[in-house]
């Protein structure tokens, strides 16, 4: 018998009576189990047999910070039932810890399981696992769980190494690529490279995970289009957080990816924390359902995402989330304009000549943000410097610093062993 049967919803109302049942038995056991919420609802007087979906925003917000500095108060099991330790990245604040449990475990199985079959998964397909499943990762365990829930198969070489990755497709003949998309590229610039044609693969999908392929009108940007003008394949967005133990990932429609509406309750909020309406932007605050290790109530994601509540073409009643236009932590501001880092990595995924680059942010001697472009040697010239600045200036109302490095040495800077991901942006 499944612990996690596969749920279907026929409609909205569905979606809520069910979500109403979960949040009630959500709030029951973090009263009972957790030392955090329990002294939050004593200190501020809440009764939790009066909380309901449509009052849940009578509820405190729990942020970041809050699981940084008093992890273990989240903690509701004895550690005796932990059964695996994750870490956040840590690419915006201290990482923090989450512990799993066998019942969070087969809950993340079953999230993947589902999320692949939203992308045209079947048990019939064979996944390479392009990213890290050690370093306390929870992508790469997550996918691996998932697929094995699928009954598919999969073969698991994690990033970097294009030759290893062409020696295992040319090999095995995979269907579907779990990747970071800007990883693709380097793909195919070595497949030209070494005369292989990767349109005669059996290749037919990839799934990419932690950065976006898409604008928020969901046409490609300038990294999809960069791949699917050069590869033919079906491009599948994903979000997911450690956080929340669970993904949204796009349909065939490619509209937005989808909430899996028994493993979390979805609200996007403006800065007031008041929830956006359909189409438009704010941040996303989840509640998880099932989790026995650290469940979490209104958590802030610091994610901002376009929500979209009407039925997809697909069929799905549930809300879907477009692509990310940025993290509230990593929002620049430069003279004035509002940037966020995916506005920059655009200008520079569509510019051909480069194919290396990295990005500083620092402050200068008046304390504003400061943007500087590092590029690789190659690319030095007073010409295409010029342009380059030019493209920026026009797009984004903002005129970078550039500097060169050696491309080994830039490479190593992105592509650290010690980093679960490429390292586009750096803060100095």
């Amino acid at each position: 018998m499944r612990l996690f049967p596969i749920i279907e919803f026929s409609s909205t109302e569905d979606i809520r009576s069910f979500q109403q049942k979960k949040l009630r038995e959500a709030l029951e056991y973090l009263a009972l189990y957790s030392p955090y919420y329990k002294k939050l609802f004593n200190e501020n007087n809440i009764d939790i047999k009066k909380v309901s979906l449509e009052t849940l925003d009578q509820l405190p917000f729990t942020a970041k910070n809050d699981l940084a500095s008093k992890n273990e108060e989240f903690l509701c099991v004895k550690k005796i039932k932990i059964a695996d330790y994750v870490t956040t990245s840590g690419s915006t604040s201290t990482p923090v810890t989450f512990y799993l449990t066998d019942n969070d475990l087969d809950r993340l199985a079953y999230n993947e399981e589902i999320s692949l079959r939203c992308a045209n998964g079947t048990e019939n397909d064979l996944f390479q696992l392009m990213t890290t499943i050690d370093k306390q990762f929870i992508a790469g365990l997550a996918y691996y769980l998932g697929i094995r829930k699928l009954n598919a198969g999969i073969i698991r070489v994690g990033p970097g190494s294009a030759q290893l990755q062409w020696d295992s497709i040319k090999r095995f003949s995979p269907t579907v690529l779990i990747a970071i998309p800007s990883f693709i590229p380097k793909l195919i610039n070595y497949a030209k490279e070494h005369g292989i044609d990767y349109n005669t693969t059996k290749v037919k999908s990839i799934i990419c995970i932690g950065e976006p392929i898409k604008n928020p009108d969901f046409t490609l940007n300038e990294l999809g289009k960069l791949i699917t003008t050069e590869w033919n394949v079906s491009l599948f967005s994903t979000y997911a957080s450690t956080e929340m133990g669970a993904a949204f990932t796009e349909c065939e429609i490619g509209e937005g990816g989808h909430l899996h509406p028994e493993l979390l309750i979805l609200e996007v909020i403006d800065e007031k924390g008041i929830i956006v309406k359909d189409g438009e932007l704010g941040e996303v605050v989840v509640t998880t359902l099932g989790v026995e290790g650290l469940p979490l109530l209104r958590y802030k994601t610091g994610d901002l995402y376009h929500v979209h509540y009407t039925k997809c073409k697909c069929g799905r009643n549930t809300p879907r989330l477009g692509p990310v236009v940025g993290r509230k932590q990593q929002m620049i501001k430069y003279k004035g304009t509002t940037i966020f880092p995916p506005a920059i990595f655009e200008v520079l995924d569509r510019t051909k000549e480069i194919d290396l680059y990295q990005v500083e942010i620092s402050k200068d001697e008046f304390d504003n943000d400061k943007i500087t472009i590092v590029l690789p040697l190659e690319n030095k010239s007073p010409l295409f410097e010029m342009d380059l600045k030019s493209v920026f200036k026009s797009t984004l109302r903002v005129t970078p610093y550039i500097r060169y490095a050696p491309n080994m040495e830039l490479s190593q800077k992105i592509y650290n062993e010690d980093r679960r991901k490429p390292v586009k942006i750096i803060y100095v």
